[in-house]
């Protein structure tokens, strides 16, 4: 089996928002998370960048405190199952641990409020195992344009630019996903080492504002970076994104309470994680005005072919050597058929395979690129802040 390196997985906000930051379990199976140990082995992850998501509309020393929390999270899953995942800084380390048939388990903060505008914030959460930082999530950053909202600072102020360098210089990968396309051509203006895209589409197949045009994608070999295709239904699946649109259209037009998930608190000291309220997700059937609704307009499903042609185009755009996968399981409900879980990787290659990839190719997508472009980020960093590894 092709062992993969993901770029993006939310489990550390599911097991906060489910399980009352609890850990325990993940060594059977856990439905209706998307991600336990025993689907990791049949999907073949070798390789995971847990993401440490708060919400961007968090106050910034909040959203710099539910992050440490988060990171202590991932750093407690591991510590729960020495012998299936193990902390990874470096190329290395992922390629080391992957052999010894561990998962090797790396940190992405999703979105730069969390930085809450602190270099040395930058540099700490560094030498706490932080290996990518998103430049935002879904609101701007006081220095950094998101995909969600209209440009304010024209992608990146002087402060973003500076951020941008001192991430490389630390080696902390630049990641590109949620931003708009104008930060994403300001981040390569200035990047100087590899940036990537830890979980997104490519816009020319389906037109939604978190996928990445052309025009970025054709830089990607001039940069060394790497686009991970992500396998959100929305971004996948253009039938998908408009019956979302019209399905949120609706219920605005009906009146009914804002489609938002609450964040959910971190146990107290002392406190049992089975007493930490669940949040549950935001249930449309829920409200009976909406049902009907639902039962005219039925929820178009994605198919792994519509991921396969995000992987073909963005391969054909920015080349065999600029593609990885970033699934977001745990991030999102609506994943495609067939891909439900973590145990889904093995049908997208059997598809890739169908359309003419070579073994070589795939191996590049799962986890070869990955590994170079951390590789060379490394190589870059004048001041790597974390620890030395054997």
């Amino acid at each position: 089996m092709t062992l993969i390196i993901d770029g993006h997985n939310d489990l550390p906000m599911r097991l906060r928002g489910w399980h009352g930051s609890s850990v325990a379990g993940l060594d059977h199976p856990r439905p209706p998370l998307h991600t336990d140990l025993p689907r990791l082995r049949a999907g073949g992850v070798g390789g995971q960048f847990w993401s440490v998501y708060v919400p961007s509309d968090l106050p910034e020393p909040v959203a710099l405190a539910a992050t440490l929390e988060q990171i202590d999270l991932v750093h407690r899953m591991i510590a729960a199952y020495p012998g299936d995942l193990e902390l990874a800084h470096t190329a290395a380390d992922v390629e080391r641990i992957m052999a010894a048939g561990r998962v090797a388990s790396l940190i992405g903060v999703e979105g730069g409020h969390c930085l809450a505008g602190s270099a040395g914030v930058l540099r700490s959460l560094a030498r706490l195992g932080v290996r990518y930082v998103t430049l935002t999530h879904n609101h701007h950053t006081a220095w950094a344009d998101s995909a969600a909202q209209e440009p304010t600072v024209g992608g990146l102020s002087a402060e973003g630019r500076a951020i941008v360098r001192e991430m490389q210089r630390i080696g902390v990968l630049v990641d590109l996903s949620h931003v708009a396309p104008v930060t994403m051509h300001a981040a390569l203006d200035e990047a100087a080492a590899p940036v990537i895209f830890s979980h997104s589409g490519a816009r020319a197949v389906t037109d939604h504002p978190r996928n990445v045009p052309d025009d970025v994608l054709t830089r990607l070999p001039g940069n060394g970076g790497v686009i991970q295709l992500t396998f959100v239904s929305l971004f996948v699946s253009a039938a998908a994104r408009d019956w979302a649109a019209a399905a949120e259209t609706e219920w605005r037009r009906r009146g009914l309470p804002p489609m938002t998930d609450a964040w959910p608190r971190a146990p107290r000291p002392g406190e049992d994680p089975a007493a930490v309220p669940v949040t549950p997700l935001p249930d449309l059937t829920a409200e009976p005005a909406f049902r009907a609704w639902l039962a005219a307009h039925p929820q178009p499903v994605a198919t792994i072919a519509q991921v396969a042609d995000h992987v073909d185009h963005a391969r054909a755009v920015a080349g065999v050597d600029h593609v990885g996968l970033g699934g977001d399981f745990d991030g999102t409900t609506d994943v495609p058929a067939g891909l439900s879980d973590v145990s889904g990787y093995p049908r997208l290659f059997d598809e890739l395979r169908a359309r003419g990839w070579s073994e070589p190719d795939l191996s590049k997508l799962a986890a070869g690129n990955m590994l170079r472009a951390m590789r060379d980020a490394e190589a870059y960093a004048a001041e790597p802040l974390w620890p030395s590894r054997p």
